[in-house]
């Protein structure tokens, strides 16, 4: 299950959280158009930055538009990186920057309601229906950097650590956000299961 954070007291082991490491050193050849490289940062950012992005858009099919735009503007800006030891932070305020961007020219039509989240495409890596419902929870209820939080560590299995310093927080600041999350979320789906009952 993709969203075993949510009940705790869960008997079911919690995955293994994997360290994303990224060679600097590939942003310098991929300024150099080595494609080589370009394709092994995609290989291991592919699945963060998705994450990071649907936190923003709220829907898979634009997520994955923003995210093609991402990584065409990383080739195009590779060579202006500079080290700093936070490459996800720099790739993530590329995809925010372009968010942004494409709020500010077509705000109505680039914005989704996403009160209604019908069984289709739009979330086609989440096959669950019940992670669904809590993905649905999350993007609805949440504010933009709990989103950012919840599902960079759900998603993509980056330790809090790595996401505190991809954000630009602090580890307690992250934690407190990341608990405070899911306490929203247990509270909505708590109500949603006795509505229903």
């Amino acid at each position: 299950m993709l969203f075993t954070f949510v009940t705790e007291g869960s008997n079911e082991k919690t995955p293994k959280r994997k360290e994303i490491k990224i060679d600097e050193s590939l942003f310098k050849r991929i300024g150099s158009n080595d494609m080589v490289a370009f394709d092994e940062l995609y290989r291991i950012t592919e699945r963060t930055l998705y994450a990071y992005i649907l936190s923003l858009v709220k829907d898979h099919e634009k997520s994955l538009d923003l995210m093609q735009e991402t990584y065409m503007k990383i080739l195009s800006a590779a060579h202006l990186y500079k080290p700093m030891g936070k490459p996800l932070a720099w790739m993530f305020t590329i995809a925010k920057n372009l968010y942004l961007n494409k709020i500010r020219k077509r705000k109505k039509e680039f914005m989704m309601e996403s009160s209604e989240m019908a069984d289709d495409l739009r979330f086609s890596y989440v096959s669950n229906p019940e992670d669904k419902i809590v993905l649905e929870a999350a993007l609805d209820i949440l504010s933009e950097e709990e989103r950012n939080i919840v599902l960079l560590y759900a998603v993509t299995g980056l330790k809090h650590k790595e996401i505190a310093e991809s954000l630009g927080l602090s580890l307690s600041t992250a934690l407190s956000k990341y608990h405070r999350a899911l306490k929203k979320l247990r509270n909505h789906l708590t109500g949603r299961r006795e509505r229903h009952a």
